[in-house]
């Protein structure tokens, strides 16, 4: 199979093709498209990837035997240390070898020693294919001027940086957009450079970056006299989930004109690419469930963390959640069938989103109509938690970022905080345990007074009792037991802060 578009990187036709179903095609099309795409890839890679054909032998599969899904679905899940560590990595490629042009990333290592991933020019075109959409979608008035994106990723061996520089690169030239790209990475004098001097002559700036980052970038602008209501600023995100609140908090302090058109959230990795991505749909069913509690409960699997809500294109890959992980196969030079990436959530095609929906008297269609959203697609929906090591414990119970961050990220408290922290749990003289939270001092902002303090910690506790039953009842019984404490560093401190790397949410 192996989808080498050889030099043909732009491949308008094929993308032209892509464009036209996406806005024309039914929740059955993708979902039978998923499926068939799935077994082909199975099949190909079954005969010509030697690792995966010695895997499959050691588990005493007969390809010839897998033709329907309900045989795919009994194939034996793949991951990095059963498959991916187990192999030299030519084994793990098409055909057994390296003799072709390949880019190679790494994962961040969060999970142990890091593993690189080779990618042919592939992957770039598919995310080019979002982009594309991205910047024909404004919802700024004039969108026709020249735009200005700003490359904010880390331009080292991680991904996001030069697969978004290259996706711009193809989506521009394809289409023949009038996008002008910097990749000044994290450093941040350079952004600001950039904002303050190169800005001003675009119609619209698109800034892309990790979440945390972007926040940092936005609330400093004001400090370096940047006026981004003048700027007609979008804004991209991946590596993370992000809040509605957080979503909230940057369009009213950046200017963003339209949430639904003019923010965007890709779930990518070093594994294989941005495999799924935010649309205005889903930003709208996200939103919708953020005030329908029961809603949430339903769509979800969990009601403690937020999770990634997009929607994914089974011409290029396909999700199954087993047992709550989520499960992916999809082509690459090393291609990966019903691999555990290590995320989890769950999957729904098109339709069943629907009529969950319906179920709580919402008709989706006619709310995204209301809200002026158009050319839609019936894409399947993925949901996606973070990792469930990206937690800690506090007597048994789990304590996650998202709970703290929907309180640290807002209006009241970002002249003190930039939003981003660390949890880790600790025990004090008498043993008992509580939980650290170190945050991150704005730039220039001194420690907050003790009314801010006792205010910042009462509803952040306040939240968790909210949103988790157990630790209510745990408030119950321990008392007037300190549970937390607060830590504040200065602005890009160590050991917690140290500038240009990825936020750890939790230390253990």
């Amino acid at each position: 199979m192996s989808s080498d578009k050889g030099l043909d990187v732009l491949n308008k036709r094929e993308a032209t093709k892509i464009q036209h179903l996406l806005k024309t095609e039914s929740s059955s099309f993708w979902t039978d498209e998923g499926i068939k795409r799935s077994i082909a890839l199975f099949k190909d890679a079954a005969k010509r990837v030697p690792a995966y054909k010695d895997f499959l032998q050691k588990h005493k599969i007969n390809p010839d035997k897998i033709n329907k899904l309900s045989d795919f679905l009994q194939l034996p899940l793949i991951n990095k240390e059963n498959y991916l560590k187990k192999y030299p990595l030519e084994k793990l490629c098409w055909d057994g070898h390296l003799q072709k042009t390949a880019i190679f990333t790494s994962t961040s290592g969060s999970s142990g020693e890091p593993f690189y991933f080779p990618r042919q020019h592939d992957l770039d075109w598919q995310y080019s294919l979002i982009l594309e959409s991205f910047l024909k979608d404004s919802g700024i008035a004039v969108s026709s001027g020249p735009i200005l994106v700003i490359n904010c990723f880390g331009m080292g061996v991680w991904i996001g940086g030069l697969m978004t520089y290259q996706a711009f690169v193809l989506a521009a030239l394809r289409e023949d957009l009038p996008v002008s790209i910097i990749s000044p990475g994290v450093n941040k004098k350079e952004i600001f450079n950039a904002l303050k001097k190169l800005a001003p002559f675009f119609e619209e700036t698109i800034l892309v970056g990790y979440p945390p980052f972007i926040k940092d970038i936005v609330d400093e602008a004001k400090q370096e006299k940047i006026e981004l209501n003048k700027l007609n600023l979008r804004l991209i995100f991946a590596a993370e989930a992000i809040t509605e609140e957080l979503r909230d908090y940057l369009s009213k302090t950046a200017s963003i004109k339209n949430i639904y058109l003019d923010t965007l959230n890709i779930y990518g990795s070093a594994d294989i690419g941005a495999m799924a991505f935010e649309t205005k749909m889903s930003i709208l069913i996200k939103r919708s469930a953020r005030i329908n509690e029961v809603l949430f409960n339903d769509l979800f699997s969990q009601n403690l963390k937020t999770p990634t809500l997009a929607q994914y294109n089974p011409l290029f890959i396909n999700f199954e959640s087993v047992d709550g992980s989520i499960v992916l196969t999809g082509d690459n030079i090393l291609p990966l069938i019903r691999y555990s990436i290590g995320d989890h959530g769950g999957v729904f095609n098109f339709e069943e989103m629907e009529n969950i929906l319906k179920k709580h008297n919402i008709d989706i269609l006619a709310e995204a109509s209301k809200k002026g959203i158009k050319n839609y697609s019936k894409l399947p929906f993925v949901y996606v938690y973070e990792r469930s090591d990206f937690s800690t414990t506090l007597y048994g119970l789990q304590i996650y970022p998202e709970m703290i961050k929907e309180i640290v990220i807002g209006d009241f408290f970002s002249k003190y905080l930039t939003g981003k922290f660390t949890l880790l749990t600790k025990f004090n003289k008498n043993s008992d345990q509580y939980i650290e939270v170190n945050l991150e001092l704005a730039k220039g902002a001194s420690e907050p007074p003790v009314s801010t303090y006792n205010q910042l910690l009462k509803m952040i506790l306040d939240n968790l009792k909210k949103k988790s039953s157990e630790f209510r009842e745990l408030t119950n019984h321990i008392n007037k037991r300190e549970l937390m404490e607060l830590v504040f560093w200065a602005a890009e401190s160590s050991p917690y802060f140290k500038p240009g790397i990825k936020q750890k949410w939790v230390s253990k």
